[in-house]
């Protein structure tokens, strides 16, 4: 259950037990009213904890065996209980990479690095606490607020995948096999034939009006061979050419599924995405 507290409150996620134990300390020094609820070392942990817990910061480290950052915040965006507490704040804790920094800085990021430096610390602590007094004037409207977190969410985990993905040219072709076919025959599949891509375990999932495919090469590193104005991020594991959507439905529950031109399957729509289709 969440902890009933006129204090901040934070959960940290850091496969990595002394530094860890670091943030923690420099938090202390930094934010002395912040509550740490607990600490993990992964990401299906973390997405446990939180939705149990209900923190208003969270502290995800990028890279996590098993579920990393990226995705235990991808999930916790969509699982995570609005009409209990307000999606809280969310800060990407990483290495020191100069290639980092300039994807968190491009963006006007708040991000720790590790290892922890103080004044960086204090900077991001300033922000939070504004975000979290911001958040809580009267004068916001709870739809404004909760659009404006979302899109802070987009943005940090957009930085983040060009942290853990290579630059590589635009796709031409998929090299791709079949589900059923020999592991020995490989299908070149024109990019122009693609209607969506889909993550499955080790794999990714390649459709086309036909057909299906699969490939090793993840989402993540995937993505920033698409054009963006052509494919579109509709889910964490769900990429679809924008062109080929025909319809999106919003269920009782409010949450959206869209059908493309040529496939019969509902796809679902993050929470996260749910901006691209405002109208619905």
């Amino acid at each position: 259950m969440p902890v009933n507290s006129i204090e901040p409150t934070a959960l940290i996620a850091e496969d990595e037990p002394l530094l860890a134990q670091a943030l923690r300390a420099e938090l202390a020094a930094a934010w002395p009213e912040l509550q740490v609820l607990a600490i993990v070392g992964d990401g299906r942990r973390a997405v446990r904890e939180a939705l149990s817990r209900l923190p208003q910061v969270l502290f995800f480290d990028i890279r996590m065996p098993g579920l990393d950052g990226l995705g235990a915040a991808a999930e916790l965006a969509d699982a995570w209980p609005i009409d209990e507490a307000p999606i809280p704040q969310l800060v990407f804790v990483t290495a020191y990479d100069e290639y980092a920094a300039r994807a968190f800085d491009a963006q006007a990021l708040d991000y720790v690095l590790k290892p922890v430096q103080p004044e960086r610390l204090r900077r991001t602590v300033a922000r939070l606490q504004h975000a979290l007094d911001a958040r809580n004037a009267p004068v916001v409207p709870p739809d404004d607020a909760l659009a404006s977190t979302l899109a802070q969410w987009r943005k940090l985990l957009a930085a983040g995948d060009g942290v853990a993905a290579s630059a590589a040219p635009p796709l031409e072709f998929i090299a791709a096999s079949e589900p059923s076919a020999s592991g020995n025959t490989i299908r070149m599949v024109p990019i122009d034939d693609v209607l969506y891509f889909e993550a499955a375990d080790k794999y990714v999932r390649v459709f086309t009006a036909a057909h299906e495919y699969l490939i090793r090469t993840p989402l993540k590193q995937l993505l920033p061979q698409l054009d963006a104005r052509v494919f579109w991020q509709v889910h964490r594991a769900v990429v679809v050419r924008s062109h080929a959507i025909e319809s999106v439905h919003r269920d009782d529950e409010g949450k959206r599924h869209l059908t493309l031109r040529g496939r019969t399957e509902k796809l679902p729509v993050s929470r996260l995405y749910g901006h691209l289709f405002r109208a619905m």
